[in-house]
């Protein structure tokens, strides 16, 4: 059962490997092409912890990870302030992206998600509310079906716990894969819903920012769109706001919509209102947009 007052946020996502590729020119199909290529710690739930932790929030993470490298994992969220509740998959690896990474920054990626798509029931038990203010789920939570009802049953726990939910779409090709009005139907009445534009926009069947808001914003407590270099905007209570993201020279966009979802759930647990909350998460997003990789340790050297 959730205390009065917590801030904790438990978090339920997936674990990747990620294979940055950031090719130095134009690509040569068929031939060579000379690129940076880096294999850092990735997945959009994990690094969701990772920046929770960064911005002092006690956080648990629960994913599901290959056998291999259950302890090293472990190992490495505990060092970065997660309290991890992993579990060992004896039959599927963790899973892993390739990232092609465009000039200015725009990504494709490629997905193996391995161990994350047999997350279960018996990785989720009740104790994992205790003491928490938000339960936080990725949407690639929700992509597979075993994981995904075993998510929304725990979802509603929350809901009845007095926990809050916050979700994220995640991705705007697994949302066009499984149906953007399945999502909406699994998770209307979240307190907290953070899609970015595309996925706005596959969501409400629209483009045009005002009718994404209208459509959206009646299902979710808050709806707060993030809008990359253009900031970003929430409507919350029947209120608008909008935040414009600072300019920065962007080399990689991985993980700044994760640092944005961060920084704006510490900012709510702080006590700030949505506009600040804005402010914070845009200014932690376009942050993390000036190094290569998504996790608060790219920033070691920035």
């Amino acid at each position: 059962m959730a205390e009065p007052g917590g801030r904790s946020v438990v978090v339920i996502g997936d674990v990747m490997t990620d294979v940055i590729v950031r090719p130095e020119g134009p690509m040569r199909r068929g031939s060579d092409c000379r690129a940076t290529i880096r294999r850092l710690p990735g997945g959009s739930g994990a690094n969701q912890a990772a920046w929770l932790a960064r911005f002092g929030v006690p956080t648990r993470f629960v994913a599901r990870v290959g056998r291999a490298d259950h302890a090293g994992l472990s190992e490495d969220f505990r060092a970065a302030g997660i309290a991890p509740r992993l579990a060992a998959d004896d039959g599927l690896p963790t899973g892993i992206l390739v990232t092609l990474v465009e000039p200015g920054g725009e990504r494709s990626f490629f997905t193996d998600r391995g161990a994350n798509d047999a997350l279960s029931d018996a990785d989720l038990p009740d104790d994992l509310l205790d003491g928490a203010a938000i339960l936080h789920v990725s949407g690639y939570a929700l992509v597979a079906p075993g994981p995904r009802a075993a998510v929304l049953r725990l979802m509603a726990r929350a809901k009845a716990a007095g926990v809050l939910v916050s979700v994220d779409p995640a991705s705007a090709g697994f949302l066009a894969d499984i149906d953007p009005a399945a999502f909406l139907d699994w998770t209307a009445g979240a307190d907290f819903c953070f899609p970015n534009a595309d996925e706005a926009a596959l969501l409400a069947g629209s483009t045009d920012p005002a009718t994404q808001l209208e459509h959206l914003g009646a299902r979710y407590g808050t709806l707060v769109v993030k809008r990359g270099a253009a900031g970003a905007e929430a409507l919350s209570a029947g209120r608008h706001h909008i935040a414009a993201a600072p300019a920065v020279a962007a080399i990689d966009s991985t993980g700044a919509g994760d640092a944005f979802l961060a920084a704006y759930l510490a900012a709510h647990l702080g006590g700030a209102d949505v506009p600040g909350c804005l402010r914070a998460a845009v200014a932690a997003g376009a942050r993390i947009c000036t190094v290569l990789g998504g996790r608060p340790s790219a920033l070691s050297g920035a």
